[in-house]
């Protein structure tokens, strides 16, 4: 159903550093790179940081979050301590959450940009 997503960002070079350490921790690799965006995925490109296009600052939505497929909750562990490592903030510690459709592990952070972040083992997916 989804193609792709991104978020905005204000610095490429903050940017790399902050979402290469940090989509490492899940597997996830830099696919394509060039001074406006930063390309990431599994295989296929999946999740972009860009600068805006409209040149103006980058602003993370209020309600909006990216939350990230995590094969295990020491991957979700791994993922919110390499964002505390790079710059990001911690909104919400590792741990098991109760969702509707099920019971997750799950972690939040915003990166340097202002943007929130979520890993998680179980899921939509399973």
């Amino acid at each position: 159903m989804i193609d792709h997503l991104s978020v905005g960002v204000s610095d490429i070079d903050l940017a790399r550093k902050f979402y290469d350490t940090l989509l490492k921790s899940l597997g996830i690799t830099l696919l394509a790179a060039t001074d406006q965006l930063l390309a990431y995925g599994s295989g296929a490109i999946e999740f972009i940081a860009m600068l805006p296009y409209d040149g103006a600052s980058p602003t993370g939505g209020n309600g909006t979050h990216i939350a990230f497929r995590a094969t295990s909750p020491e991957a979700v562990d791994a993922f919110h301590q390499a964002a505390l490592a790079t710059g990001g903030i911690c909104e919400g510690a590792p741990g098991p959450r109760a969702y509707p459709h099920a019971e997750v592990y799950a972690a939040y952070v915003r990166d340097p940009f202002g943007n929130k972040l979520e890993a998680l083992s179980g899921g939509f997916a399973g």
